[in-house]
């Protein structure tokens, strides 16, 4: 009987201990990765429709029903299509009025593209910090860090979260600038029940292989603004205005306003209307998965889940991360937490961008960019870069066993974190 109590004790310990550690991981072979990006026969066959209608650019049909669903779908009154999402960001910084000798304030935590448009019109990126709860840019930072050459403000909608449009909103009214949201990781999102990206000046979306909505490589701008729309258009489309045929220009571009090539085809836009018809009831599913993790972690000390969007509804996902900046946790070093949850089976585990300033592909110089106040952001340096661990919208499709699994691996190394010392 003592032998049996012994062995039973032995395999408890063994189960509690960090497989990291040798102990017996939550699940025995890695979490499969859900495949990604979603496949319909209907998208095929309207591919092909496309294909033998020679209808493939140039404003064609398929586009503009796209544009058309797409801004409805956010209570924008115009989109306009276009090759990828950081020429979105570039052609509405251009058509707000941003150029050289101008600055742009651009949270620290994001994705490189958002400063690199602003570099792209020849201004400046501010970086500013972010909120610990949301990941997302901090108001209050972006307010010190105006000065008589901030033209515009950039928040980004990170990950599972989104920036705190109303006190954003309402310091851009104060102090006159455009607001340009960047929408990259916020298809379907919606603030108090309205879209993402038209609570701004301009809103921009990627729909780059990994996003929610994906077609390979593809962006958008939404705007209420028939101004900004026709500057929009412009800019993509070489000078044109909307609905001038190719070859037969009736009035030229803005003086001044430099337009580029930066159309997208009627072969992405096709398969992103099929997606769009998807999307509620995959941020549905998306929602109810992240809302089942939050409660399994409420409770575990050493972890806390990214907030959600103050006034989201629903919430868009990207992504979900778990910041580990509390008790033990916080002294364990990012790549050891990710080794111990993929040795437990969560295969999926990544870290954030971590701050462009520091980003390996970032390669401006000091003298091109600015970090606002002191020269740091503590939040997007610390909490936003060593201490947080997530995964990518597909594993927010997982069936319950897995999401189960996920909510175990996660709350494991947590309350573990002290022996990963």
């Amino acid at each position: 009987m003592k032998a049996k109590r012994k062995d039973a004790a032995h395999e408890q310990q063994r189960v509690e201990r960090l497989a990291i550690l040798g102990g017996k991981p939550v699940c025995e072979s890695p979490l499969p990765w859900p495949a990604w990006p979603p496949l319909f026969e209907r998208t095929a066959a309207r591919l092909r429709e496309i294909y033998f209608s020679r209808q493939w650019s140039f404003n064609s049909p398929t586009e503009r029903a796209f544009e058309r669903a797409f801004a409805d779908h956010h209570g924008a009154k115009h989109g306009i299509f276009m090759v990828n999402g950081t020429v979105t960001l570039q052609c509405a910084l251009s058509a707000v009025g941003v150029g050289p000798g101008d600055e742009v304030i651009v949270p620290a935590l994001t994705w490189m593209a958002t400063a690199m448009a602003v570099h792209y019109v020849g201004a400046t990126p501010v970086f500013v910090d972010i909120q610990p709860d949301t990941l997302c840019l901090d108001p209050e930072a972006a307010r010190a860090a105006i000065t008589p050459k901030t033209k515009a403000i950039i928040p980004v909608h990170l990950y599972g979260s989104m920036a705190n449009l109303d006190a954003v909103l309402a310091l851009a009214r104060e102090r006159g600038l455009p607001v340009i949201e960047d929408c990259a990781h916020m298809q379907g999102g919606k603030w108090r029940g309205r879209g993402v990206g038209c609570w701004g000046d301009v809103g921009s979306f990627s729909f780059q292989q990994s996003k929610t909505l994906a077609s390979g490589e593809g962006g958008i701008c939404i705007t209420n603004d028939d101004v900004l729309a026709e500057k929009l258009y412009r800019l993509k489309h070489i000078g044109y205005g909307r609905g001038m045929r190719q070859g037969q220009a009736q009035s030229g571009p803005p003086a001044g306003l430099a337009c580029f090539n930066f159309r997208s085809t009627a072969f992405q836009a096709g398969i992103l209307l099929d997606q769009l018809e998807e999307l509620p009831a995959l941020i549905a599913r998306y929602e109810n998965a992240a809302d089942y993790l939050r409660r399994r972690l409420a409770d575990v000390p050493g972890v806390r889940v990214q907030a959600r969007g103050r006034e989201a509804s629903p919430q868009g996902y990207y992504g979900l991360f778990f910041i580990y900046d509390r008790g033990p946790a916080a002294q364990v070093p990012l790549a050891r937490l990710l080794d111990a949850l993929r040795a437990e089976g969560l295969s999926g585990a990544c870290g954030t961008y971590g701050p462009v300033y520091r980003h390996m592909l970032y390669n401006m110089p000091p003298d091109r960019y600015r970090i606002a106040g002191d020269g740091t952001c503590p939040v997007a340096d610390g909490a936003g870069t060593q201490h947080a661990v997530g995964f990518l919208h597909p594993w927010l499709s997982s069936d319950e066993r897995t999401l189960a699994a996920m909510g175990d691996i996660l709350a494991k190394v947590a309350e573990r974190a002290a022996d990963l010392l």
